[in-house]
């Protein structure tokens, strides 16, 4: 077979293979949620994205000029993009296609090769991807590489011109362990594994690009807040509350709701709300329901129960809390109240697990928000427009979205990164051409007007010109010019 040019392959060819992947049910877990999250989403998502690529890249591509100044007359300048040269993606299990692929668009955009490293908590995905890129990518364009920690640690211990990094990944149990895999080619077992937050992950890669001088972008994750205002349609805002929360994954997806702040007098009002929606949605029975994703694996699942089962959270349960440890899966759960010092308030969630946060007053939220790292995405849903504005102006978040939740990640024309703990740098659209790409500073002159004050001997008449032409003022530079001194 003929290779396909690289947008022949993203706007006509994988969205295909991947229908085809769906022929391959023993492949890939929970498979009916995942037809509806990863057909309409992710696919319909990296099509869009390919498009925009396709229709504004040599926009993108093209020199943008830059005004000079008196300092460098005569002259024209511009910005130059050129690829950084060779990078690595390393990429989540969550929405593994869209968040391995989307990426690349913009980095082969840019002119990069790639080495993607997919997440090894999807070993189906990571299969399926290196199966798909090797028999419709040039090889020396695009490469995958699979593998747990021994392989993503080798990874790590080469130059690259950019490291891509998202999302949750597997790492290991021991921080001793951790260094001396970033360091030698060691053969680590199963035993030697846990489950690390973003946050450390991502600083273990840092760690590992700072040896090279590598730099990074990082999308993370972190607590991300719902503020619900009481001046609201209440079904239509939990509708979309219970959609980016459960629907997305069952909470597994870094800019999933992780708790709600809302005042004490409105709370059993939105609570009520959730549960007649929860069980419109998933029914009496939502361990039965074919729309509610299974955790990822056992120990995410163990996790999500230790959350749970903290004595001074499991008391706080007043909807869901229902476990199958055998299917892994868990009921969409409401707590109310929990307490600030709990393990559910301290770490991102990334489960079925929503508590609900009370204040005595709307603006109340703004300093529970603040008072934690900053978040990948914040949620508000109100009617009033100061409450919006104040919302805007207060939280610091990658992402802001009023009267609903997650759909900003569905827009290319808006960038998708974190701020602080939450991340670093941005793509999506053009924000991953220039992810990828060096903006190179381009000055022409000629040999006329050689400016004489650039040379030496230095006198008090020259300063005076190198002054008046830095400061851009034509009367200096005429004052200068006369031998007039400044007022």
């Amino acid at each position: 077979m003929e290779k396909a040019t690289i947008f022949e392959l993203f706007i006509f060819g994988l969205p295909s293979v991947l229908f085809v992947s769906m022929e391959l049910p023993h492949k890939i877990s929970n498979l009916f949620p995942l037809i509806l999250t990863w057909l309409t989403l992710q696919i319909a998502m990296l099509k869009n994205s390919c498009r925009l690529a396709v229709k504004n890249m040599k926009h993108w591509m093209m020199p943008e000029k830059a005004k000079t100044s008196l300092v460098t007359f005569p002259s024209s300048a511009e910005i130059v993009s050129e690829p950084l040269g060779v990078v690595l993606v390393i990429s989540a299990w969550n929405y593994p296609f869209l968040l391995s692929l989307d990426p690349i668009v913009g980095a082969i955009a840019a002119g990069n090769a790639i080495v993607l490293k997919p997440s090894e908590i999807a070993p189906a995905t990571s299969l399926l991807l290196a199966r798909l890129v090797a028999e419709y990518l040039d090889s020396s364009c695009i490469k995958v590489v699979e593998g747990a920690v021994p392989e993503t640690a080798a990874l790590l211990e080469q130059k690259w011109d950019k490291i891509l990094y998202t999302g949750p990944c597997l790492l290991l149990k021991h921080q001793g362990l951790v260094s001396l895999a970033l360091s030698t080619e060691i053969s680590l077992q199963r035993e030697h594994f846990q489950i690390l937050g973003n946050g450390r992950v991502a600083r273990i890669v840092m760690a590992a690009a700072a040896k090279h001088l590598t730099p990074v972008v990082m999308e993370l994750g972190g607590k991300c807040p719902v503020i619900v205002d009481s001046d609201i349609n209440l079904q239509v805002a939990t509708r979309r509350i219970i959609a980016g929360k459960w629907g997305c994954n069952n909470g597994q997806a870094c800019i999933s709701p992780d708790y709600i702040i809302t005042m004490k007098d409105y709370a059993q009002k939105l609570i009520d709300s959730f549960k007649c929606e929860l069980e419109r949605f998933y029914g009496k029975n939502p361990l039965e329901s074919k729309d509610l994703s299974r955790i990822v694996n056992s120990n995410h699942f163990a996790r999500l129960s230790k959350l749970l089962d903290e004595d001074k959270v499991s008391s706080k349960i007043i909807h869901g809390g229902e476990r199958d440890k055998e299917n892994l899966k868990i009921t969409p759960t409401i707590l109310l109240d929990v307490p600030r010092d709990s393990l559910i308030m301290n770490e991102e969630i990334f489960g079925p697990l929503l508590p609900v946060f009370l204040v005595d007053k709307v603006e109340d939220s703004f300093d529970v928000i603040n008072s934690g790292t900053k978040p990948l995405a914040a949620y508000l849903f109100t009617n009033k427009k100061k409450l919006k504005e104040k919302f805007v102006a207060t939280v610091s978040a990658g992402g802001l979205v009023i009267n609903d939740t997650t759909v900003h990640l569905a827009e290319p024309t808006l960038p998708f990164g974190g701020v602080g703990d939450s991340g670093m740098g941005a793509y999506h659209g053009k924000f991953s051409f220039d992810a990828f790409s060096h903006k190179k500073a381009v000055l022409y002159r000629g040999f006329a007007c050689d400016a004489f004050v650039r040379y030496p001997p230095y006198t008090r008449g020259k300063l005076g010109l190198l002054r008046a032409l830095f400061d851009g003022s034509i009367l200096g530079i005429i004052r200068a010019l006369l031998g007039w001194s400044r007022a």
